[in-house]
């Protein structure tokens, strides 16, 4: 896999020591065991699998390279470069002026743009009408566009499937960048609806079923579907395609669901389910898939309590946390400062889409299991941040720098 120029700011020793050994060992990335950092009182349990991943990778090495390669040009970024305030936070420091929020928003009128001015397409992708916007303005996006491939092979798998005459059923969260772009991409080919969750993909069955009258459907879709969506005939062959973030297995069970459920009206079995069902498994990315696989790895550990590390308005970290808090308590913290101390965490609550404190969420006494994660734009260095504060609450029997010795002497 092609190596990229990540900043070291990013990077940690202890982690990369731990990866690079956990590769040697399972070089088939079949073993998703987490990796054990015994400092004596308190056991930290590593996910097999976590931080950056080959798009976010990608979008960091072309975004960092654009601001050496063009001093004294404004450079933009269409929005956040991936969902983590640091890394967004570093790119601001060095010059680069965001156009959009995460939601859109416009904070930097196109009208100001020139021609001589360079954007950054974020590794989400974007719409083809931004694209037509900056094209028209003589900026070609397509020299600075960091898209992750892996959204792109959903793109031309869509494409593909259109040319078939099938109907593109996105599952994503209709607000989030990536599902906006892939739903833009789509709709270029082929009618188009976004389903948020199961909840929305029983809803729309029953316009497939009849069940329900098709009066409803633009009220009830209201914003996910596209222009000229006729719900008596663009339902009648689908296939479902994935905002690469969502819970791989949310998007296999909806798949699995509608096929069902064409199955089902039109008579059809498993050899002849093509006639109505486009099979689109292979959409999901690879990364989500092994984070969230790593993450039911972790979860057969024995523990106190979970840490999962990332920004709070990433789609992939988020699922991880939903993951965890099914078996334990969990805390979502984008930073180790989050830590007040050994007996108070600040952390995101998802549901009530703000941070908390909660106190005494360490255990006062014994021996201490702690479960750790992290999203796919997650630094490995704020993992390693968050490890070292946990640690400096307990007489520990080695640091973290004699265990990042211990790794690379495994290694070698």
């Amino acid at each position: 896999m092609k190596q990229f120029n990540v900043p070291i700011i990013y990077r940690s020793p202890l982690i990369s020591a731990v990866k690079n050994r956990r590769r040697q060992l399972d070089k088939m990335k079949k073993d998703f065991s987490p990796t054990l950092l015994d400092f004596g009182p308190v056991k930290i349990y590593l996910a097999r699998h976590f931080g950056f991943c080959y798009g976010v990778e990608n979008a960091i090495d072309i975004a960092f390279r654009t601001i050496e390669e063009n001093p004294g040009k404004r450079i933009f970024l269409l929005s956040e470069m991936i969902h983590n305030q640091q890394v967004n936070a570093d790119l601001k420091e060095r010059g680069i002026h965001f156009l959009q929020d995460t939601y859109g928003k416009q904070l930097f009128p196109f009208a100001e743009l020139t021609k001589e001015d360079i954007v950054i397409i974020p590794a989400f992708g974007t719409t083809l009408d931004i694209e037509e916007k900056l094209n028209a303005i003589g900026i070609a996006t397509e020299k600075y566009n960091t898209t992750c491939p892996f959204v792109e092979k959903v793109w031309n798998r869509s494409e593909q499937i259109a040319k078939k005459s099938y109907t593109v059923v996105v599952h994503g969260k209709p607000k989030h960048e990536e599902t906006r772009a892939t739903f833009s991409h789509a709709s270029a080919h082929t009618p188009t609806v976004i389903v948020n969750d199961m909840a929305e993909a029983i809803e729309l069955s029953r316009y497939i079923t009849g069940e329900k009258n098709a009066a409803g459907f633009v009220a009830e879709f209201a914003g996910k579907f596209s222009a000229g969506f006729d719900v008596t005939r663009h339902l009648e062959r689908i296939g479902v395609v994935n905002q690469t973030t969502m819970l791989a297995s949310d998007t296999q069970a909806i798949s699995e669901f509608l096929k069902q459920v064409m199955m089902s009206k039109y008579g059809l079995d498993a050899a002849t389910i093509e006639e109505r069902f486009a099979d689109t498994r292979d959409t999901l990315c690879y990364a989500t898939n092994d984070n969230q696989s790593a993450v039911y790895g972790l979860l057969q550990t024995d523990a106190n309590l979970a840490v999962v590390v990332g920004g709070y308005n990433s789609s992939n970290t988020s699922h991880l946390v939903e993951l965890c808090e099914e078996k334990l308590p969990t805390y979502f913290i984008n930073s180790e400062e989050k830590i007040i101390s050994a007996k108070a965490i600040r952390h995101f609550n998802l549901h009530k889409k703000q941070e908390l404190v909660t106190e005494n969420y360490l255990p006062q006494t014994g021996e201490v299991k702690i479960l750790i994660t992290s999203g796919a734009s997650c630094p490995d260095a704020l993992v390693e941040e968050v490890i070292d504060k946990i640690i400096s609450f307990f007489p520990v029997a080695i640091t973290s720098e004699q265990l990042t010795e211990n790794f690379l002497q495994a290694e070698a």
